[in-house]
């Protein structure tokens, strides 16, 4: 069955889509919850448990396979009543059909199953006819979660370190492996080979002979030899991927996996082109699998969806994306931080949002992982920080400790974010000697990473009105830069309302495009790396650099030609766009000669350092001469 939407609504941070499947999913819409933070998850059943009067059972510290069981108890929980919620909806009798008439207005006006449905209603007599039309062809939206394959930290009891399947990844995996939701995983943040495997020991990974797949798998992945490549791996072990989730490196919120100056245009353009070649190249693989290890093969063709996301604003690039390039869903994720009946997020924090523009949403380094990451100035977490700094305590005490993934001061992982790792690191600059200059860049590194894997779950206990006494109540928040051109609350009505052209909630007239956009990011972005390099430039630096430029100039020529191809193909926007395009290309060649000269530089310094050291060499043995003569002076 179709799904009924075209958008999807992706993870955001830990908590600000930790419960979204409740509030959106029996209206047919997908949305996907993190398995970071298994405390909070913890917390947030026992919250409902109370809220709808079910019985709760604390899995307490001291659990067996307490982070996998808390998941899978959650993720149970949040279905059940997500399915309750559901029934009630497709009952006609209840209400008077209202949530069934709210689900079909919120579908696209090009929608068949929405004109079904109207034609039924127009001219059905037996209401047993409509409940059976309901039951066949309404659908609930798919509860799914995200992993970050490389936040996998070790976990130990009693100083002894457990297996790797108690890892934390893995455990995730389990958790949500025996689970009852039919639904799927999104495996982010690249490829962990280890977890990869893990998968093969259960089940409902696997397709049935009819092509039907309990639990299923999505790749986030931002160009097509990345997609072939983990396929390709999953398929050898026999599990197939039902879906390669295209994101744009830098104009999504969270972290940011920046490509090497490959843009989004191109990389869907490859996957419009190579589909059907990728889901040949993949399934020839997966049946050589599956016949080795004697298991079903599907008698019927498994589903292959391409989806996109990243910066996506407007219905027309929504409707772009879907009809030039053929995807088949499109993730809209930071205006929906301003929808209160769909995510998670406290009130002084949303209205931060509210109020944000181009200035306050920045790419950080505050991420303990060490990739940029989307931020907010003034969020109340790096307050936190700040203050700690100030007091001469650089660092969190890591109440969870997520992202222990740090080894570089001993065999037991530490988080770059924490007190222990700061203190331990800056007392290592200092043993370094650094010019001021270089010590100082190095330190605000350092003491720059913040407690993310708190703070993006803290504003779920907030807005539950939970207590925060051992996470703190700083608030981090991950907004792509989209969030400065919305800049009120907005109803789910509404914004779906927008994402379908029914309705324009953004009043600004200057956004760009989200090619754009797309683009310029990542020229600022090799703008700091440029810089960055220039303070110790190398030929391996200057050549990724050079040819991370050069993909972007091949970005560039790539929508010229599109524009050429199609005039309307960007609606009515062609000729500002090419213009902004023109502008970028011009700062892009300006940054290409600054990459050319960047050995010049170094080949100028190295002579200054040279002529430098000769001097002092030479001033270093006059003065030995001298000292040498005044002392046989003294002799005599």
């Amino acid at each position: 069955m179709a799904k009924p939407h075209s958008f999807h609504i992706p993870v955001m941070g830990i908590g600000f889509t930790i419960d979204t499947p409740l509030k959106v999913a029996h209206l047919g819409i997908d949305s996907v919850i993190s398995l970071v933070d298994d405390m909070l998850l913890e917390r947030l059943r026992k919250m409902y448990s109370e809220k709808f009067s079910v019985p709760y059972e604390e899995i307490t510290k001291k659990a067996e396979d307490l982070r996998a069981r808390r998941i899978t108890a959650y993720l149970n929980l949040i279905n059940e009543f997500a399915e309750k919620k559901f029934e009630k909806l497709k009952d006609v009798t209840n209400n008077q059909g209202k949530e069934l008439k709210e689900y079909f207005k919120l579908l696209p006006e090009t929608s068949k199953l929405k004109q079904e449905f109207n034609e039924l209603l127009a001219k059905v007599s037996d209401i047993s006819e409509l409940k059976s039309w309901i039951e066949n062809n309404v659908k609930m939206g798919s509860i799914d979660v995200n992993i970050m394959t490389k936040v996998d930290k070790e976990n130990y009891v009693k100083k002894e370190q457990l297996p790797v399947e108690y890892n934390d990844a893995h455990a995730a995996l389990r958790g949500y492996a025996l689970s009852n939701l039919k639904s799927s995983i999104v495996l982010s943040a690249g490829m962990n080979p280890r977890l990869f495997s893990y998968m093969e020991n259960f089940d409902d990974f696997y397709a049935n002979e009819n092509g039907e797949i309990n639990k299923k798998i999505i790749l986030k992945v931002s160009d097509y030899r990345s997609a072939l490549i983990q396929g390709k791996y999953l398929a050898k072990k026999g599990i197939w991927v039902s879906e390669y989730r295209i994101e744009s490196g830098l104009n999504c919120g969270g972290h940011a996996f920046a490509t090497d100056g490959f843009l989004l245009g191109p990389a869907l353009e490859e996957f419009k082109e190579r589909r059907e070649e990728l889901y040949n190249d993949v399934y020839s693989v997966l049946e050589s699998a599956l016949e080795r290890k004697e298991k079903t093969i599907p008698k019927v063709k498994l589903d292959m969806r391409i989806t996109a996301q990243g910066g996506v604003g407007t219905s027309e690039e929504h409707n772009f994306l879907l009809d030039y390039y053929g995807m088949d869903s499109i993730g809209w994720g930071t205006p929906f931080l301003l929808v209160p009946s769909v995510t998670t997020v406290d009130n002084d924090t949303r209205a931060q949002l509210v109020k944000a523009k181009e200035k306050d949403l920045y790419l950080s380094g505050i991420s303990p992982l060490g990739v940029p990451f989307n931020s907010m100035r003034g969020n109340t977490k790096d307050q936190e920080r700040d203050e700690n700094l100030k007091k001469g305590r650089p660092g969190s005490s890591c109440p969870k400790g997520y992202v222990q993934l740090n080894k570089e001061f001993g065999d037991k992982a530490i988080c770059t974010a924490s007190r222990q790792y700061q203190r331990l690191k800056i007392e290592s600059l200092k043993q370094q000697n650094l010019p001021e200059n270089d010590y100082k860049f190095e330190y605000n590194k350092v003491v720059d990473r913040s407690c993310t894997c708190v703070g993006l779950g803290t504003t779920a206990l907030i807005a539950h009105g939970l207590e925060t006494r051992v996470e703190g109540a700083g608030v981090s928040i991950c907004p792509g830069p989209n969030m400065a051109y919305y800049d009120k609350l907005i109803s789910m009505t509404d914004m779906i309302g927008h994402i379908y052209g029914r309705k324009n909630i953004i009043s600004r007239l200057d956004r760009p495009h989200m090619f754009v956009k797309e683009l310029n990011l990542y020229i600022d972005y090799l703008k700091n790396k440029v810089s960055e390099a220039a303070r110790t430039p190398t030929e391996k630096e200057q050549k990724y650099l050079k040819t991370f430029a050069e993909n972007l100039e091949s970005g560039i020529n790539y929508y010229f030609n599109l524009f050429e191809k199609d005039g309307k193909v960007i609606a009515n926007a062609n000729t500002i766009i090419r213009e902004q395009m023109e502008e970028s290309l011009t700062s892009l060649k300006l940054l290409k000669l600054k990459i050319d000269n960047l050995m010049l530089f170094n080949i100028k310094r190295s002579e200054e350092v040279r002529e430098t050291r000769e001097i002092a060499f030479k001033e270093s043995n006059l003065t030995h001469k001298k000292k040498s003569i005044v002392s046989f002076a003294q002799f005599l």
